[in-house]
């Protein structure tokens, strides 16, 4: 059953009033499915109805660090490569000292968490509630961002902590008014998140459709979650479709595939939100997986094969593929709910060879 447009403008006005969230064409006609079939309240994370037996293993917790809401750091790569693939040394150098703070205040969140997730550790859950009370408080990341990549880390790190707090939030260590806080903190963040990207959207700015807006969906679907904001979430599911909408036939992703000697790093950094965001939707009854006739599938299945075998990826990039020397989270930390759902022998033997399967920007472990 179709809606006409007229109907569907006056939504999108109701939403921009209620919600504070503007949304472009491009994504409104992504988001659409999503909000005509929102899930139910509440909200649910694909971490929710996991219990953890709570135990008095302990945990080292650092000193509360301190984070201004303002950031200002800026992009590594060479400004004159069209790519975005050949780091410049002194402005990586520049990223780290600007975006290393805030970066080790969250990876300390996402540990504690996994702490608690894997420990049971009460003293770890309490560790990551404090500090991530004590940024919700003081509105951290929360205020003027310095350029695209400052939009980036903040949005990287707000994601990373929201889902660290999904982790550890059925503990109820937080109190009924710190919950209010951390999710309108949250919120406010988000709401920075979906102006940048809206606005890029309308510019045609590239980042508006590649793996930018994936992350960013995972960004807003944790927040979403955390907060019970239902638009958050759906603006999120969005940015799932129209990643997936994107898969070509032979599984590769056009953007992706122009970024030069990077394009399999960037498969494989693209698909990693797309699977997380996939969970977040099972987890609320959206068949997430079967979007586009299971597009998703084929990315997977590409991007492994790439891990085999780069020849095709540097083929249709017209660059040798830049390959790690060990297969460990960076590159498969999303795979293990993807596995349990869709048993793959390839990828498999990937999980079970990998050092580690944490993923700092996913939040961490990944479902169990």
């Amino acid at each position: 059953m179709s809606m006409p447009v007229g109907v569907f403008r006056r939504i999108i006005r109701c939403c921009d009033k209620w919600c504070g969230v503007t949304f472009s064409l491009t994504l409104l006609i992504a988001v659409a499915p999503a909000l005509f079939a929102a899930p139910t309240k509440p909200l649910r994370s694909p971490w929710d109805g996991r219990p953890v037996t709570v135990t008095e293993v302990a945990y080292a917790c650092p000193a509360i660090v301190h984070i201004a809401p303002d950031l200002v750091t800026d992009g590594f790569y060479r400004l004159d490569d069209p790519t975005h693939s050949i780091i410049d040394p002194v402005r990586q150098e520049a990223y780290r000292q600007s975006s290393e703070g805030v970066k080790s205040v969250g990876a300390e969140i996402v540990r504690a968490a996994d702490a608690y997730r894997t420990t049971g550790s009460k003293q770890a859950a309490q560790c990551a509630m404090n500090q991530i009370v004590t940024l919700a408080q003081e509105h951290s990341l929360a205020g003027k961002m310095s350029s695209s990549q400052a939009y980036y880390v903040q949005g990287w790190i707000a994601g990373a902590i929201a889902i660290a707090y999904l982790k550890i939030r059925e503990t109820g260590l937080a109190t009924p008014q710190q919950s209010e806080v951390i999710g309108a903190w949250l919120e406010s963040i988000g709401k920075q998140t979906v102006a940048y990207y809206e606005e890029h959207n309308r510019s045609g700015h590239g980042t508006s459709q590649n793996n930018h807006l994936y992350w960013a969906g995972v960004e807003l679907a944790a927040i979403g979650v955390a907060a019970d904001n239902p638009s958050d979430f759906s603006w999120a599911m969005g940015t799932y479709n129209i990643g997936v909408d994107k898969i070509q036939p032979d599984g590769t992703l056009p953007l992706e595939m122009a970024r030069g000697s990077r394009a399999l790093h960037y498969h494989l950094y693209a698909l990693a939100p797309l699977v997380l965001l996939a969970e977040f939707g099972e987890a609320n009854h959206i068949d997430s997986y079967a979007r586009a006739n299971g597009a998703i599938h084929r990315l997977v299945n590409i991007s492994v094969a790439g891990l085999h075998d780069p020849a095709p990826f540097a083929k249709a990039a017209k660059a040798q593929q830049e390959i790690p020397k060990t297969i460990s989270g960076d590159q498969i930390g999303w795979a293990p709910p993807y596995v349990r759902r869709f048993p793959n022998p390839a990828l498999e033997g990937f999980i079970k060879s990998a050092p580690s399967l944490s993923v700092f920007y996913l939040g961490g472990l990944p479902p169990g």
